[in-house]
């Protein structure tokens, strides 16, 4: 392995690629720590005090993660890659409502630039309802609700427009710096800036682990973290194979096909949408509550005091059910909408292919359809267990929301993590040298 890393290095053309990676993270994190214009910086950190906060930063967790602890901290890249996946799910759900985006998608590598920039415009345009909420929040002193200071003491309308923008404008520089990690770079820029986020927090997670509940607990959610681990890995790399033949055919004066392969039904083929999806659709609920909780003293109503009861903390064992359930829909939900039999089987019949012992056409597309929803149910419950994994351990090792190994982050850094790996494998043996795997 460290053999290969160092054959990596010395080839100029990756070492160009992965010099370059690096100072794109690490231009992206310091962007992190950078406050917006107008925010008492001071004031931030004195907020984000552990004596202060509490649990009470529970709900924005999940926005929280994505950029790497910027959103708490008010800085120019506070909203993260967030509006960009967000965008991205959406224009992907649109091809199942808008014929013409499908259309686009079936045109090739023209039509996917065209839903490309789409998903850019949509990007700015959700960055900016997102700054506009965040700008609300603060000054609301709803994002910090155990703490009085002021973060935006100017209150003016042209700090409050000026500080949107800036917002706006990191979420922009965010997906403009994503491409360029894409372009040229290694591995998919997006992803690893969302792996740049994630890892970031571990230390800072695991560091509050060791001083609040001793080494003990430190080293149990290490081992934790380890098995959590290994399975998940074992999981993203486990399909389906199902077997496909080619018949023979006449093409000019030559024979082609005659070939056997297969078709790799993953496991997990809905990756972590799912768990974003039930994470998010959890979130508004306790959004909305917290905006429509009374400040002057007056009665709470009941549904804002049965959210706040029940859908605001992980160890609630309604909060995990819905969560757990939520997570098995959108994994047959999304599964569903990204891979098609019909399709498939179509293509195959196309250029002759056809599993053994089924018909070609509607047989096949009926098989493949009996596969994938047997093989989705252990996807969507896997994706389930990990995604409580964090909750369980807030009740068992009493960790609280610093239990970093579990959930969205583990399958997101594990699934980037593999595939990063996989391109550096893969430009090593273009170059004829031995690759890192094995």
């Amino acid at each position: 392995m460290l053999s290969a890393i160092g054959r990596a290095v010395r080839t100029p053309d990756l070492r160009r690629k992965l010099l370059f990676t690096l100072g794109i993270i690490t231009i992206f994190r310091l962007g992190a720590f950078i406050p917006a214009p107008g925010v008492n910086y001071a004031n931030v950190r004195q907020c984000l005090s552990p004596s202060v906060t509490g649990d009470q930063q529970g709900i924005y967790q999940m926005m929280n993660l994505f950029s790497g602890g910027a959103l708490l901290q008010v800085s120019i890249f506070a909203l993260g890659i967030m509006p960009y996946i967000t965008a991205s799910i959406i224009v992907q759900l649109l091809r199942v409502v808008i014929p013409r985006f499908q259309e686009l998608y079936d045109e090739g590598q023209a039509g996917q630039t065209k839903l490309t920039q789409y998903t850019r415009y949509l990007t700015i345009a959700l960055g900016l309802l997102n700054a506009t909420t965040l700008v609300s929040l603060v000054r609301s002193g709803q994002l910090f609700p155990n703490c009085q200071l002021q973060i935006i003491p100017d209150q003016s309308i042209i700090t409050t427009i000026l500080v949107i923008i800036t917002l706006t404008a990191g979420t922009g520089l965010i997906m403009w710096l994503g491409e360029l990690v894409t372009e040229k770079g290694i591995g998919n820029g997006m992803s690893l800036l969302i792996f740049t986020s994630i890892a970031a927090t571990f230390p800072t997670s695991l560091g509050q682990i060791w001083s609040s509940k001793g080494p003990g607990t430190f080293f149990l959610v290490i081992v934790i973290g380890i098995i959590t681990m290994t399975l998940v890995v074992f999981v993203e790399q486990s399909q389906r194979r199902v077997p496909v033949q080619y018949a023979k055919r006449m093409i000019g004066r030559r024979t082609v096909g005659g070939t056997s392969t297969y078709i790799p039904i993953k496991v997990n083929m809905a990756g972590v949408i799912p768990v974003i999806f039930a994470s998010s659709m959890l979130y508004l609920p306790a959004l909305v509550a917290q905006f429509n909780t009374p400040h002057d003293g007056s009665p709470m109503p009941g549904w804002v005091e049965w959210i706040n009861n029940n859908l605001t903390r992980g160890d609630h064992p309604v909060y995990m059910a819905i969560y757990f359930l939520m997570i098995l829909f959108f994994t047959y939900f999304y599964v569903a909408i990204t891979f098609n039999p019909e399709e498939v089987s179509d293509n195959m019949k196309k250029y002759g292919g056809f599993i053994p012992g089924i018909r070609a056409g509607k047989p096949t597309a009926d098989y493949l359809q009996y596969v994938l929803s047997r093989i989705t149910l252990p996807g969507a419950l896997y994706l389930g267990i990990v995604a409580l994994i964090p909750l369980i351990a807030l009740v068992l090792v009493n960790a609280n929301q610093n239990f970093p190994f579990g959930g969205t982050s583990i399958l997101i850094m594990v699934g980037v993590g593999l595939e990063t790996v996989k391109q550096i494998d893969a430009q090593l043996q273009q170059r004829h040298y031995e690759g890192l795997l094995r």
